[in-house]
């Protein structure tokens, strides 16, 4: 019973973490099936900044994770320009805010998965153990620059993901829901995220988003392989979101007590079991009396 308790528990987090993608997929859903004034891409655009507007006014997002999201949000838009250009897919429909194929809106589809992980890292109290930023970070590059140079050069996307599998072989990402706190490994984390948002790119497409050469006269499942390529594309919204978690002094889990696994695999005990001061004073409760919006 607690078993399913805790499952349910989970969920809710996630749904909860999900919001900002959650409000996109439903801005794509009425502008697919609903007449509006101005054009499609013009409206999501503006929807979406809106979105972010009100995010950080009712402080579900920082303005330091706002910033993280902008970022994300210019890094998607470099890599659609480029795929878009070379006919990887395409954005049917004109709009004003319309650049090289690319409409300006589609770096929030990025920006999404950036917001998914700001708000899950502070709903779970994530923090995570053995990880390696500059070798993270290294990787992330290649993994970025990868999707450009594998069109002229042989793809690296295996080597690379290999790589990545190596330098976050000891890293573990704990996680706490209700009274409970667990872990698992980081890259297994990044691949269920991965697959989730292969299942996201079908509906994107299904509601014409984006469409890819196949797609075009009539809708077809997105290919399996896009799971591995948004698989390492976490990879890097998550070294941006955890630059800034590492400034704020959240990153690395405090208190050697809180890490200890007990006789179940995936489940460490909580600072309540332990006593332990230090791991108490780095839970949610206190960091919220300790941090402003910013």
């Amino acid at each position: 019973m607690f078993g399913c308790l805790q499952f349910l528990r989970f969920g809710l987090l996630e749904l909860v973490s999900c919001l900002f993608p959650a409000f996109l997929f439903a801005g794509l859903a009425i502008s697919k099936y609903v007449d509006l004034p101005i054009a499609r891409y013009d409206a999501l655009l503006i929807y979406c900044l809106a979105l972010t507007l009100l995010f950080w006014v009712v402080r579900l997002e920082t303005w330091r994770e706002v910033a993280v999201i902008f970022g994300f949000h210019l890094v998607g838009l470099g890599l659609e320009l480029f795929k878009v250009r070379i006919g990887s897919w395409q954005y049917p429909g004109d709009a004003v805010t319309k650049v090289g194929g690319v409409p300006l809106f589609a770096g929030f589809m990025y920006a999404a998965v950036g917001s998914y992980i700001c708000q899950a890292w502070r709903r779970f109290d994530l923090r995570v153990s053995g990880y390696r930023p500059v070798a993270t970070t290294i990787l992330a590059v290649l993994i970025y620059a990868n999707f450009f140079t594998h069109h002229w050069i042989p793809d690296l996307r295996i080597p690379i993901a290999l790589a990545l599998l190596w330098v976050l072989r000891g890293t573990w990402v704990f996680f706490t829901v209700g009274v409970r706190r667990y872990r698992m490994p980081l890259a297994v984390s990044f691949g269920l995220i991965g697959f989730f948002l292969w299942i996201a790119e079908n509906f994107g497409t299904f509601l014409d988003a984006w469409n890819y050469p196949d797609q075009v006269d009539v809708w077809r499942l997105v290919h399996p392989a896009k799971f591995g390529a948004w698989a390492l594309l976490v990879s890097m919204s998550f070294v941006l979101v955890a630059s800034v978690k590492a400034l704020e002094g959240r990153l690395y889990h405090r208190g050697a007590p809180a890490t200890v696994a007990t006789p179940r695999a995936t489940e460490v005990t909580t600072p309540s079991d332990t006593g332990d001061r230090e791991a108490a004073e780095t839970s949610p409760q206190h960091e919220d009396a300790n941090h402003s919006r910013g």
